[in-house]
């Protein structure tokens, strides 16, 4: 439905009233066109795996160290109270300014690219953990402390299992800020990936080529997204009684 709005958009405006030229407003089949091209001689699928790797070493990375940081929050006041506001103007800044220091230390190179990628979600994931504790139920660390629970056992039995729906919400918006962080590395460092695909769409003046990668980053968030944090997500709530929607 929507591809078929989309073609009448484009015969209307490029064809008919000849709105837009045919570079600036792509149809259809001319992305579609420019998918299987990019396909035909792997350079799409070189450009996924090479992301997607890229991807995953910077989100883990994040995902280690923003943990880290999220338990120390919560474990001690001085740097609760002396470093939550620097972590939260930290995550308001974009991941594009961190480049340019990033190309300073690393050099224009793999390593620039996954240090954008972790430091643009590290904060959001300490964030998320840190709420997600302090947001327990006081009568689920009562509970366990009365039957003897503490130190090790209270964190991996208690208050990490309780804490996992918003840890949960936290990986994920992490993951989306990873992706930005991802593109825009990818479009300033010349290097494969999809980044790279898209810059060589814009210097070509290639609409369609531009189009077709936006649209595959956008298919690959949607299926992560449902296959992996969708899945992990629906598991934890219905583990805790959270699925509103079969309550209802």
């Amino acid at each position: 439905m929507l591809i078929a709005i989309w073609e009448l958009v484009y015969k209307i405006g490029v064809d008919i009233l000849n709105v837009w030229k045919p570079y600036m407003f792509p149809s259809p089949i001319s992305v579609f066109t420019s998918i299987t091209g990019l396909l035909k001689d792997n350079t799409l699928l070189i450009a996924i795996l090479a992301s997607l790797k890229r991807l995953i070493i910077g989100y883990f990375i994040s995902v280690v160290i923003g943990s880290i940081i999220g338990l120390l929050m919560v474990r001690f006041k001085y740097i609760d109270d002396n470093f939550r506001s620097l972590i939260l103007g930290l995550q308001t800044l974009p991941s594009i300014a961190w480049l340019p220091f990033a190309i300073l230390w690393f050099g224009l190179n793999e390593s620039s690219i996954i240090f954008v990628i972790a430091v643009g979600s590290i904060f959001s994931i300490s964030l998320a953990v840190d709420s997600g504790i302090k947001n327990i139920h006081p009568i689920y660390l009562k509970a366990a402390k009365t039957m003897g629970a503490k130190g090790y056992k209270l964190y991996s039995n208690v208050i990490v299992p309780a804490a996992l729906p918003n840890i949960v919400s936290g990986l994920k918006e992490a993951w989306s800020f990873a992706w930005r962080s991802l593109i825009s590395g990818e479009m300033l460092v010349a290097t494969t990936g999809l980044g790279q695909i898209l810059m060589v769409g814009r210097e070509l003046s290639d609409i369609s080529q531009v189009v077709a990668v936006m649209l595959v980053i956008l298919s690959l968030g949607l299926v992560i997204d449902k296959f992996v944090f969708g899945r992990i997500e629906g598991s934890i709530r219905y583990r805790w009684g959270l699925n509103v929607r079969k309550a209802l």
